[in-house]
């Protein structure tokens, strides 16, 4: 199977989209009946139509996968893990800026991170049950590379289906590296700094 029908992604709209109106783009989700290996597996056949529909423009094909990422992505879930230790110093005022600013930032870190991957093939491996969850196992061979790439992809059921609460690529588990980042801006720069750049991030 190609990594780009996989979820993979293309590069985010430069002047990105409100959470508001890529939604209204977004296709039904996944149910969180689905076997934890076909969830990924059918999200990749999304990503590979949308990413290679030659009857609307790039830039729409950028909105439309970000959408998708929208609806399979459990934002909420991440950014609250990501600042967990600096949750009870935090105003609501605080607080609220960030959750308006979370959506399009952490789209974006997992757009950037997987957009390496688009062209390689993906085989899962395993399954294994984690928490309320599951770690999804799998290798990803790049063209002219004979050594394959570990991901892990974490994913828990919602309401709304199953949503990626995290990634593992090589062994760089990007929650932890990203919690790591907040952190340390929080401690230079204060909780304000980090929202504003944030905001201001531009993938």
């Amino acid at each position: 199977m190609r990594f780009s029908r996989t979820i993979l992604p293309s590069i985010l709209l430069a002047a990105l989209a409100t959470p508001v109106a890529v939604a209204a783009l977004a296709p039904p989700a996944l149910a969180s009946t689905q076997n934890p290996s076909a969830f990924i597996e059918t999200l990749s056949d999304k990503a590979f139509t949308i990413l290679n529909d030659k009857s609307v423009s790039r830039t729409e094909a950028k909105t439309r996968f970000r959408a998708m990422l929208l609806q399979h992505v459990a934002v909420k879930s991440i950014g609250d893990r990501l600042i967990r230790s600096r949750r009870a110093q935090i105003t609501p005022q605080q607080y609220a800026a960030y959750t308006q600013a979370l959506p399009n930032y952490i789209v974006g870190v997992y757009a950037d991170r997987l957009y390496d991957y688009a062209n390689a093939d993906l085989k899962v491996v395993r399954v294994r049950p984690v928490g309320s969850g599951y770690a999804v196992y799998s290798q990803v061979v790049q063209p002219n590379q004979a050594r394959p790439i570990d991901a892990i992809w974490s994913i828990a059921p919602s309401p709304n289906g199953y949503k990626i609460t995290n990634l593992t690529v090589s062994g760089i588990n990007m929650a932890l590296t990203q919690e790591a980042d907040f952190s340390s801006v929080i401690q230079r720069q204060g909780f304000d700094a980090l929202v504003q750049f944030m905001q201001s991030k531009r993938w």
